[in-house]
C-alpha cells in the first residue's frame, strides 16, 4: 500500500490473486442468473455458512438492509443492540426504507443482549402495538472491541427467538474473524441464526461486496428487496471472483492480523500516555485512549501521525483510538506505527 492505514480492515486493496481471477473471470447477466462467478461465489458463501442459498449484494449495509425487509414489514419490530453496527451505523434504512421499528437493548462489556431482556422485550400480540418479528445480532461486535462472541450465546438468542415465533439475523461482517479466533467453523456460529451477512471487503481483503446467505425462500425474497434497493447487478463476475479469492484463500490468514493486533496491544502498554485493554484484543481491532497527561487530543495525535510517517489511525472520541489490523499490516508497520507514536507523545 501507499500509507501504513490502521484506519479499518476495509481499506485493505485487493491481493495480487484477486486482481488476475477479477481479469480472468467469465461472466454473464447476474440479473438473469446467468454470471457462473456470481453464482459459483453464492454457492461457496453458502455452503461456508451451513446455509441453503446466497445472494451478492454490494455492501454488509445492503446486506443487512436486505435481511431486514425479507424478514420484516412496514409496522413491524426487529429487537436488537443499541451499540449494533446495524442500529448505528447503517442510516437508520431498517426504518427510513424499509419502515421497520427498530427496538434497541443495552449490551455487555463484549457487546452481547441480556436474553431475558429480549424476551421480555417482544411484544405481546395487541393491536395497538407493533408486531416482533426479528432479532439482530453481530459477530465480531464491532463497537466493543471487535470482540469474538460465542456459539453459546447465540444459542441462547435462538432458543427466545424460537419460543416466540422470531427470526434471527446476524449481522457478521467480520465473521470468519469470530470463527478464527475462536479456533471453530464459522457454522458452528451461524447455525443458530436464520440469516447471515458477511463482508468480503474487509479482512478478507476483496475490494467491493458481502454475501447474504440463508434458506432459499429467504433469499428469493431478499433478491426482491436488493432490486428494490437498486442491486440488481449485471456482469458482477469482475467482482465476485475476488470473492472467491477471498474465501478460498484469506480466512485462514486472519490469524495473522489478530497476532499483529496482541502485539500492537503488548507495544501501546508500554508507551507512558497510553491506556489499552489488552484482554479484549481477541481479533483485529485495538481500542486505546490518551490519558489525561497527555497535552494533545487524538484527533492531534492523529494528523502528526500522518505527517511525521504516512500512519493513517482511526480516533474514536476526543481521546480515544481504533486500529484495524488487515493483510496490508505486518509486524514492520506495527513496529513504525509504535516508533511513530512514541515520537509523537514525546513530543507532546
Amino acid at each position: 500500500m501507499d500509507r501504513i492505514d490502521f484506519r479499518s480492515d476495509t481499506v485493505s486493496w485487493p491481493t495480487p490473486a484477486m486482481r488476475a481471477a477479477m481479469a480472468a473471470a467469465p461472466v454473464g447477466d447476474d440479473v438473469y442468473g446467468e454470471d457462473p462467478t456470481v453464482n459459483e461465489l453464492e454457492a461457496l458463501a453458502a455452503a461456508r455458512t451451513g446455509k441453503e442459498a446466497g445472494l451478492f449484494v454490494a455492501s454488509g449495509t445492503m446486506g443487512n438492509l436486505c435481511a431486514v425487509l425479507a424478514h420484516a414489514g412496514r409496522g413491524e419490530e426487529a429487537i436488537l443492540g443499541a451499540d449494533s453496527h446495524v442500529y448505528s451505523w447503517e442510516a437508520g434504512g431498517m426504518a427510513a426504507l424499509g419502515g421497520v421499528i427498530p427496538h434497541p437493548l443495552p449490551t455487555d462489556a463484549y457487546g452481547r443482549m441480556d436474553p431475558e431482556a429480549v424476551a421480555d422485550a417482544v411484544r405481546e400480540d395487541d393491536p395497538h402495538l407493533p408486531r416482533s418479528r426479528l432479532v439482530l445480532v453481530e459477530n465480531s461486535y464491532g463497537a466493543k472491541h471487535g470482540y469474538p462472541l460465542p456459539p453459546a450465546y447465540f444459542a441462547e438468542i435462538a432458543a427466545v427467538a424460537r419460543q416466540n415465533g422470531l427470526a434471527v439475523h446476524m449481522d457478521g461482517a467480520r465473521l470468519f474473524n469470530a470463527a478464527v479466533a475462536q479456533q471453530i467453523d464459522a457454522t458452528e456460529i451461524t447455525r443458530h441464526v436464520d440469516s447471515v451477512t458477511f463482508c468480503l471487503s474487509k479482512g478478507l481483503c476483496a475490494p467491493v461486496g458481502s454475501v447474504l446467505c440463508g434458506s432459499a425462500d429467504f433469499i428469493y425474497r431478499a433478491r426482491r428487496a436488493r432490486k428494490s434497493l437498486g442491486g440488481g447487478m449485471r456482469q458482477a463476475g469482475v467482482l465476485a471472483a475476488a470473492g472467491l479469492v477471498a474465501l478460498n484463500e484469506m480466512i485462514d490468514r486472519l490469524a495473522d492480523d489478530h497476532a499483529h493486533a496482541r502485539r500492537l496491544a503488548e507495544g501501546l502498554a508500554r508507551l507512558p500516555g497510553v491506556g489499552v485493554n489488552g484482554e479484549m484484543v481477541r481479533t483485529n481491532m485495538v481500542f486505546f485512549d490518551l490519558s489525561d497527561d497527555v497535552a494533545l487530543s487524538a484527533d492531534e495525535v492523529a494528523d502528526r501521525l500522518r505527517q511525521s510517517a504516512n500512519v493513517w489511525l482511526g480516533t474514536n472520541g476526543r481521546r480515544g483510538f481504533r486500529a484495524v489490523t488487515h493483510c496490508w499490516i505486518g509486524a514492520d508497520e506495527v513496529r513504525v506505527f509504535l516508533d511513530a507514536l512514541e515520537n509523537v507523545l514525546a513530543r507532546a
